[in-house]
């Protein structure tokens, strides 16, 4: 019996330390976070790719960085005028399965 307890004890051993790993696998896999656009009405997901095109404007127009959750509201609409004017709007950007104003 001392051996079966012993086994019992490595088993659990093994998932108390094996959980927490597992249970954040799926963490990992998401990168980025949705941002909604209210001047066109769609999402983006703000990511590494996102965050090219806003260091771009930012650039472009002689900024400072600062969080795009920071910008003043005219600011963020200018960025977002900005962004719908670029060639792969529509391949990458909106995402999530939220719909667009033309999808409703």
């Amino acid at each position: 019996m001392t051996r079966g307890k012993r086994i019992l004890g490595l088993i659990f051993l093994a998932s108390t330390i094996s959980l927490p790993v597992l249970a954040t696998a799926g963490c990992a896999a998401r990168v980025g976070y949705s941002v909604y656009d209210p001047y066109y009405g769609d999402y983006h997901t703000w990511d590494n790719g996102e965050d090219v095109y806003y260091r771009g404007w930012l650039s472009t127009n002689n900024r400072p960085y600062v969080k795009y959750n920071k910008l003043k509201p005219d600011d963020q609409k200018a960025y977002w005028t900005y962004r719908h004017a670029q060639p792969d709007h529509g391949n990458g950007h909106p995402t999530n399965g939220h719909p667009t104003k033309d999808q409703h």
